[in-house]
């Protein structure tokens, strides 16, 4: 047998711990770091030695008043091109997102026009309104009635020129930032967002602007750092700003390279000043995205009425309160059918579900289960039937053979009873687990938000997360990420509770917590809708199982029936393959 010494090359030495490691040399490194220093090194003594450069100008020049007031304008007119120009593109992203077929394309024609159009041709247009329309009137169509009336040229004067045309060609590029933005968020995000009842509006604003703003905010400053240097362009209106202004003094001083420089380096402590606050916002918009190193976990200090779960672990306490109690709703599916395109992903379905009764929808991947799950919540539009959820409809209000489809504040009211469990969990990532659970009972429910905290702690305490209430979707496992999901849902007492696959994106080894967290929701009274691979738990939980195949159901009935004596030999075929 070797000893130490021997397998280390006969050195002696006492552990390997006391082993001291010498890092790789890397002289290629060495020798571009060098020569990096004494290229900047030869350019600073380049620049400061040289006495051409005019320093003592520059220096007379830099705080004079001229040059304050010229960069004064300079930033007044970034300011209110960036303003407006993201405002208007704003609007301009939205209608091109939305379904409107016009708006999208008045929205595509503004920025086709004005992205062609280049900014110096823009501004010269605008100052030269006048000569094309005397005055600017609003008139009532095909009648003689003025409403307003004014003179062009003492409307638009140079500085609203100027802000105008920054504002039109900012707007167009800007609208195709947001735009991109906007199509980065997930569509997950959008359905969570809207399974939850929030109102559209609410929706825009605390979902989805906030997680678009990590791709937007790049190219957004990008777009101010070029607009804060595009104002030089207004040179041509002759409105005095910093580059026009130390062009009046370099004619008349003929010190023509110390004046740029001024303007040069006036526009380098601008777009710092920019950059710096684009790393400020770009890390706030960055919550949860972040993976943070925590020697401590934060627990939010608080009274209980019970023990709290140990970390991660989701427990089922004996003669514990019930994670969810409230009175269940009757589902029934009437003969609905879907249809994508030319495929048809149900047909004829036809469900009756009690009210508190917890049913497990079975059978192969397509065979239209999560379709029936997302028409239940009206997340999808059903092409035929009818499907009632505590004998009223979700998205529709019937009149005779006709279904109208309710206005979306309507739908929001009626899908707040309905709540969904994901399987790819789709929390939000920029909020926390506290703000996740407690949004949809702010802006839906209207319930003060002490209240509404108070109520998510419990629902944390009883899914076994009470020290995680400040954590980020992101620094929680598969599992954990899942139970908050259940806790967000449950945050608004459903009726219903669907869940869709709620372990399949999960490691075999945190199913189990899930699963428990599921089972004592069980003796809940919320009617529970359940898709599921997992047939042992499905056996033990479900009081109805619901056999789907192509779109179809074809066998349904109590848990020991289905599973022990099926009557389809489709059934006793999946089962055979499966269980």
């Amino acid at each position: 047998m070797s000893t130490p010494s021997s397998a280390l090359g006969g050195v002696a030495t006492a552990t390997p711990s006391a082993l001291r490691i010498v890092p790789a040399r890397h002289p290629l490194q060495l020798f571009g770091t060098l020569l990096a220093l004494s290229l900047i090194l030869l350019a600073v003594q380049s620049v400061l030695g040289n006495p051409r450069w005019g320093w003592g100008t520059f220096a007379e020049w830099f705080f004079a008043r001229p040059v304050l007031e010229g960069l004064a304008r300079t930033l007044w007119l970034t300011a209110l091109g960036t303003a407006f120009g993201f405002a208007l593109g704003t609007l301009l992203a939205l209608a091109r997102v939305s379904g409107s077929p016009l708006l999208a394309a008045v929205s595509w024609g503004y920025v086709w026009v004005f992205r062609s159009i280049p900014l110096l041709v823009l501004l010269l247009l605008l100052n030269n309104l006048g000569y094309l329309y005397s005055t600017i009137a609003l008139e009532v169509p095909f009648t003689a009635i003025t409403l307003f009336s004014y003179p062009t040229t003492q409307l638009i004067g140079v500085l609203t020129a100027a802000v105008l045309g920054l504002t039109l060609n900012q707007a167009a590029f800007s609208a195709e930032v947001i735009r991109g933005g906007i199509l980065s968020v997930d569509h997950g995000q959008y359905e969570a967002a809207a399974a939850l009842g929030l109102p559209r509006a609410r929706q825009i604003r605390r979902i989805i602007l906030p997680q678009a703003m990590r791709s937007i905010l790049p190219a957004a400053f990008n777009d101010v750092i070029g607009l804060a240097k595009s104002t030089s362009v207004v040179y041509v209106l002759a409105l005095p700003e910093l580059f026009y202004t130390v062009q009046v003094i370099y004619r008349r001083n003929l010190e023509v390279v110390p004046l740029l420089m001024v303007a040069t380096v006036w526009y380098l402590v601008i777009l710092t000043a920019l950059s710096l606050a684009q790393h400020r916002i770009e890390r706030r918009f960055a919550r949860g995205q972040l993976q943070r190193e925590r020697s401590v976990s934060r627990v939010v200090s608080r009274p209980r009425s019970t023990p709290a779960a140990a970390p991660g672990v989701a427990t089922r306490r004996e003669h514990s309160v019930p994670v969810a109690a409230g009175q269940g709703a009757a589902v029934s599916v009437q003969g609905v059918s879907k249809h994508f395109t030319e495929t048809t992903v149900l047909d004829d379905v036809r469900l009756e579900l009690k009210a508190g009764s917890v049913t497990v929808l079975v059978g192969p991947s397509g065979a239209g289960k999560s379709t029936l799950l997302r028409l239940i919540n009206h997340l999808e539009r059903a092409d035929g039937g009818v499907i009632t959820v505590g004998g009223q409809l979700v998205g529709y209000r019937r009149d005779g053979d006709t279904l109208y489809e309710l206005p979306e504040a309507e739908i929001r009211r009626r899908r707040a009873e309905v709540g969904m469990v994901f399987q790819a969990f789709n929390l939000f990532p920029h909020l926390t687990v506290l703000e996740n659970i407690i949004e949809a009972p702010i802006a839906v429910r209207g319930i003060p938000r002490a209240q509404a905290e108070q109520q998510a702690h419990d629902l944390l305490d009883r899914v076994g997360l009470t020290e995680k209430a400040n954590a980020y979707p992101r620094e929680l496992s598969g599992g954990q990420q899942q139970r908050v999901a259940i806790a967000r849902a449950l945050a608004l007492q459903p009726k219903v509770l669907l869940f869709d696959e709620p372990t399949s994106a999960l490691d075999p080894e945190l199913v189990a917590e899930v699963l428990g967290v599921i089972e004592e929701l069980s003796q809940s009274g919320t009617t529970l809708v359940i898709v599921t691979h997992e047939l042992g738990f499905a056996r033990r939980v479900a009081d109805h199982v619901v056999m789907m195949d192509q779109g179809r159901v074809i066998e349904q009935g109590p848990p020991e029936q289905v599973f022990d004596r099926p009557r389809q030999q489709r059934t006793a075929e999946f089962l055979a393959k499966t269980l």
